[in-house]
């Protein structure tokens, strides 16, 4: 069905969105179609075109690290903000692997078609790879080379690497700043990049911030490209994505604030206007990301969630904490945990995502397993004194689901589960318990919540409602609210994070801190100061 529960809207509202009702099937069936034609459509393309300008001002990435294989993406844009300066025809495009920089060696070679109808973007599905290897990538179209691209596949299954490197992050609002994280990002040996959501914000651009969205608030297919290609512009984060595999997941600004499934934040808006903007949305998100095809919206649906194992030190499961939700309870924002909070109905992750979470965990063999996901998992209570609060956009809005979680843990006992966190904007170490509301019930897992790359605006700032959490909140074992992104090294008996920190964004040039490092001990769950 569709028919989210605030729906007051006129027919005549939904033209906003390039849409009208007698139509929307038709266009979902057409849109649906679009990764079959891409696939199958090997001719009538432009072999050799010819640009006014470089088509690879986008850059290149890599994602979704498998041992054997990777998948490499670029677009072609030679004239970015006037919406890729493209014609209206599939141009056939070049790529190249090899296992060293001056490309000496090719191991892997093709070709592939950058589609009208995915803005021009290539997603590459490399294989026959070595594991646990460093490679370059580069793409040819015409007589134009994109950058050269380094990736890394991810160790073989049954492999026990010595160690694991990967740095997340989240919350990179382009007018709150530019990201000083990302070239000190770029200095750390990494293996992996694991970005949790908000990659971008869909709001319009307003006057007096660091810098300006272009155009207001985003709804068309066009819209969400063109906000893609203005972050995709910031050569720091260009550069991040180059240099490194990422590992990509959403929250609600590559959309719509604080959605849930089919439910906007706004009333008044009806199905159709909400799922065509939506599919825009999702299909955008695909075009920009180093995603594969599994991972292709139909529609207005995108199954996101996936696994990423890197051998048997760490087995990554990619959550997607929103389009599967049922709506925030209580009316969402801060509200005491009554009600709906408690509704068995209520789900985080849907059925499907979590029966699927539950498997994998249960067959993981993996010394550390890792829940990359978007809202905090621990139940932080905001309020004052007698008078508790909880966001009920978080996991504590869905209690039940989350005590179902944590019990899991506890009952199955899965080795050393680890949550990693964004959304809020700050930094935080929580002890996962069975029970919070008993002081002596066991720690099942940890959670650690990393801050905003720039949204907040330069941080390191006093919020009441925050230090008085980290104080009365027992599980809490650090609180910090500066900028910036978390670095992790996984051992066979550690782990370790070290929280990076830049003291401004209103500017370029920021140092980097490290305030705090913690680490967690093999087969005991909870951090410690390191």
């Amino acid at each position: 069905m569709l028919s989210p529960a605030n729906s007051k809207s006129s027919l005549s509202h939904s033209k906003r969105y390039g849409i009208q009702r007698r139509d929307f099937i038709q266009y979902m069936a057409t849109v649906s179609a679009i990764p079959l034609t891409a696939v199958t459509a090997q001719c009538a393309a432009l072999d050799n075109p010819q640009f006014d300008g470089n088509p690879f001002t986008l850059g290149v990435a890599s994602g979704d690290p498998e041992p054997t294989g990777v998948v490499l993406w670029t677009r072609l844009a030679p004239n970015p903000l006037e919406h890729g300066g493209m014609p209206n025809e599939a141009v056939r495009v070049r790529w190249e692997v090899a296992s060293d920089e001056g490309f000496a060696s090719v191991v892997r070679s093709g070709t592939a078609l950058a589609m009208p109808q995915l803005g021009h973007s290539v997603h590459v599905e490399v294989d026959k790879l070595k594991s646990h290897s460093w490679y370059f990538y580069r793409f040819h179209v015409g007589n134009e080379t994109s950058p050269i691209g380094r990736t890394r596949t991810a160790p073989a299954r049954d492999a026990m690497p010595d160690r694991v490197r990967f740095a997340f992050t989240s919350c990179q609002h382009y007018e709150s700043g530019y990201f000083n994280g990302y070239p000190h990002m770029q200095k750390e040996d990494l293996d992996l990049v694991i970005h949790l959501g908000d990659y971008i914000y869909e709001y319009g651009g307003q006057d007096n911030r660091v810098r300006k969205h272009i155009g207001s608030e985003i709804t068309s297919l066009a819209d969400y490209r063109m906000r893609y290609t203005q972050y995709r512009l910031d050569q720091s984060l260009q550069e991040t994505h180059r240099i490194f595999p990422w590992l990509v997941t959403w929250d609600d600004h590559e959309f719509d604030n604080n959605y849930a499934n089919l439910v906007s934040e706004q009333d008044g808006i009806s199905p159709e206007e909400f799922l065509a903007r939506r599919m825009n949305a999702y299909q955008a998100y695909y075009e920009f990301m180093p995603l594969r095809r599994r991972s292709f919206p139909q529609g207005p649906h995108m199954t996101l969630y996936r696994g990423c194992q890197y051998g048997q030190l760490a087995n990554f499961q990619v959550l997607d904490t929103r389009q599967y939700r049922t709506d925030q309870p209580n009316g969402d924002r801060t509200k005491p945990m009554t009600g709906k909070v408690f509704d068995p109905k209520g789900t985080m992750l849907g059925d499907r995502q979590e029966h699927w979470l539950m498997s994998n965990l249960l067959k993981s063999t993996s010394t550390w397993n890792v829940l990359a996901q978007q809202v905090m998992m621990a139940p932080l209570n905001r309020g004052e004194g007698e008078d508790r609060r909880y966001s009920m956009d978080q996991w504590p809005g869905y209690e039940v689901s989350r005590r179902r979680l944590l019990r899991f843990f506890h009952e199955r006992k899965i080795p050393n589960p680890v949550v990693l966190t964004g959304d809020i904007h700050v930094n935080w170490v929580n002890d996962l318990q069975l029970d919070f509301q008993d002081p002596k019930s066991p720690v099942v897992g940890t959670e650690f919540v990393g801050t905003a790359m720039t949204s907040g605006g330069n941080g390191g700032n006093h919020i009441a409602e925050y230090v008085r959490a980290a104080e009365q909140n027992d599980f809490v074992k650090w609180y910090n609210s500066n900028r910036g992104y978390v670095s992790c090294e996984l051992t066979t008996k550690t782990w370790t994070s070290h929280f990076r920190t830049t003291p401004f964004v209103d500017k370029l040039g920021s140092p980097i801190l490290t305030p705090a490092s913690y680490v967690i001990q093999q087969g005991r769950p909870g951090a410690e100061l390191a």
